[in-house]
């Protein structure tokens, strides 16, 4: 193997390296935001009635 290929092939690992830590870095940050906003819908869900019969039935005679 010659030198210059050597070179090469360290030059192309090291930039694979820093792609790969930069897509990873954007993972977590997309997660991240996902997660926020699956909390404040989960958040937003009105609580249940103070009677537990109250909205749970439904009549279907009627």
């Amino acid at each position: 193997m010659d030198v210059s290929q050597i070179a090469s092939l360290a030059t192309s690992l090291n930039s694979l390296d820093t792609s790969n830590q930069v897509n990873n870095i954007l993972l977590k940050k997309s997660l991240d935001n996902q997660q926020t906003a699956v909390t404040s819908m989960i958040d937003s869900i009105p609580a249940l009635p103070a009677n537990p019969a109250i909205g749970r039935n439904i009549n279907t005679i009627a």
